[in-house]
Formats: structure tokens, C-alpha cells, sequence
């Protein structure tokens, strides 16, 4: 049986999209239905039946950034681009190169374009001070009800996009403190897994995401505390219900790979029981 968020990580059929184009590189995926509205600005995209293109006129980073600022604006004042954050996102295949563009984070599922986050699992070996037999246990959080994406539903202990400016590890830090007021000399422990591979169509667009996965071992008299009001609660869980929760679907799909990887790594689940979840180690291909 294939997990609810392994067969979601790809749920992508990209004749439903039109290709997002800026110079000589695609970087994102349009959808169809979205593209009649970009029309109303033939001065800043060409449009035909293959793919849509920034205007060549935009050929530097503060002009390709300022039209698509402006059409971003216009679109989110419609209601077409939910979710407004104040975060800037850099429009870039890879998380090292350069920016092409920078654009506001709730536009980046719109446009489909790469996105790059952190997840982190919040370990806790000896959760009662029992026995070193004692069974392992995660810490994970419940979403907010008023998060723009996944409402409500289960995550990891930490989870954040990078916004420009931030590296991998800046996040960690930042997001630790703010989710689960984790202080910097622990977050900085945390230990690297592997880099999940997103590629889904939500309602808001496209999520195009690389995930960089990172263990932390938590001591076992510490308790996540959120400071920025986007997580509802906290629970300490044994690895089966972990488990059931992904198998239900209770947990967001980001959480839930992140999650396995964790578990597969540690070997605390059978890999007969995540058929397919190699395949969303490696990136799809973006054309």
C-alpha cells in the first residue's frame, strides 16, 4: 500500500499547467484556468499555447521583480492570491543560485515556482527517564486554525520556508525559537537527513518545494513552547502513533515525509511500509 502522502508529494498532471518562463529557464508551473488572468498584462508576459514568458523587456532582477510585484499586488487584492505573508521569496531552481526575481511568499504557488524549506523532528530518546530501553517518542505540533495552509492538522516539532536572506541553518534557528521556543544553543545541534522532493497541486496553485529534513534530540524535561501564535499545541507521541497518524492522513504531506525519513533513518518502521518514498528523495523534473 502506498501512503496517502507519498501518492500526494506527486499528484501533479502537467497538462493542466502551462510552463512559467523568465529568460532562458522554467521556473515554474501555471495553471490553465490561472493563465486567461495574466493576460491583462501584455506588457509583462507572453502568453501562447506552449507557455508564458516574462517579457524579455524585464531583463534585470529589480525590474523582473518590480512587474511581477505589481500584477502580485493586483491579483491578491482580487483575492486570487490568498495568504498574503510580508516574506520574500527569490525565484531560483536551485537553493545556491542566483535569484531571477523576488516575489511575495504567497505568490510562489501561483506561479509554481521553487520554494525551499525546513523541517525538523523533535526526538526524544528517554522521554520519562526510564530505562536506555525505553522506547523512543517524537515531539509534534498541531497547525494553528488560523494558518493560511493546513489549518489545524499535524506537523513537525519545527517547519518553516526560508525566506531570502536566510540559509538552512538561520532557519532552523529562527523557526526553533519561533514555533516551539527552542533556544539557539540547542537548535544548533540539529543533524541533517535527507532533502524530500515536492511536486503537488494544491487549491492556492502548485507546490514546488525542496524540504531539508534535520533531527534534533530534545532533553527529556523539555517542552516546545510556540511564541509566535502559528502552532496550537504540542504533543509528545509514541512512534505507532506517529505512524498512525501519517497512514490517516492526520498529518500536512510535508510533515509526514519529513517524518518517515526520520523513522526510516533510525529504523524505527519497516521500509516495506513506505513503498514508492525513494522516488521523492530525487528532484522531478521541472519540464
Amino acid at each position: 500500500m502506498t501512503l496517502p502522502c507519498i501518492s500526494a508529494a506527486r499528484r501533479f498532471d502537467a497538462r493542466a499547467h502551462l510552463p512559467f518562463w523568465i529568460d532562458a529557464e522554467q521556473v515554474g508551473w501555471i495553471r490553465s484556468t490561472d493563465v486567461p488572468l495574466l493576460a491583462r498584462w501584455p506588457d509583462v508576459f507572453e502568453i501562447d499555447s506552449r507557455r508564458v514568458v516574462l517579457a524579455s523587456a524585464f531583463n534585470t532582477v529589480h525590474l523582473r521583480s518590480a512587474a511581477l510585484g505589481s500584477v502580485i499586488g493586483a491579483l491578491a487584492a482580487e483575492g486570487r492570491i490568498p495568504g498574503w505573508r510580508n516574506e520574500t521569496y527569490a525565484i531560483r531552481n536551485a537553493f545556491d543560485a542566483p535569484p531571477l526575481a523576488y516575489i511575495e511568499r504567497a505568490a510562489s504557488r501561483f506561479f509554481g515556482v521553487m520554494t525551499y524549506a525546513v523541517h525538523l523532528n523533535g526526538v526524544v530518546e528517554y522521554a520519562d527517564g526510564a530505562p536506555r530501553t525505553a522506547a523512543p517518542q517524537l515531539w509534534i505540533a498541531r497547525r494553528s486554525d488560523t494558518k493560511a495552509t493546513d489549518p489545524g492538522m499535524l506537523d513537525n516539532v519545527v517547519a518553516g520556508g526560508i525566506g531570502w536572506g536566510f540559509g538552512v541553518k538561520s532557519t532552523i534557528v529562527k523557526e526553533c525559537w519561533e514555533e516551539a521556543g527552542i533556544p539557539e544553543e540547542i537548535a544548533a545541534r540539529a543533524t541533517a537527513g535527507r532533502t524530500a522532493h515536492v511536486l503537488q497541486s494544491l487549491p492556492e496553485g502548485t507546490q514546488a518545494e525542496q524540504i531539508f529534513i534535520y533531527d534534533l534530540a530534545l532533553p527529556a524535561d523539555f517542552a516546545p513552547r510556540n511564541q509566535d501564535g502559528e502552532v496550537g499545541e504540542h504533543r509528545l507521541a509514541r512512534i505507532d502513533e506517529v505512524a498512525a497518524w501519517i497512514e490517516e492522513g492526520a498529518m500536512t504531506v510535508d510533515a509526514s515525509l519529513a517524518t518517515l525519513d526520520c523513522l526510516l533513518r533510525r529504523r524505527w518502521i519497516d521500509e516495506d511500509a513506505c513503498q514508492g518514498i525513494e522516488t521523492l528523495f530525487a528532484p522531478p523534473a521541472f519540464v
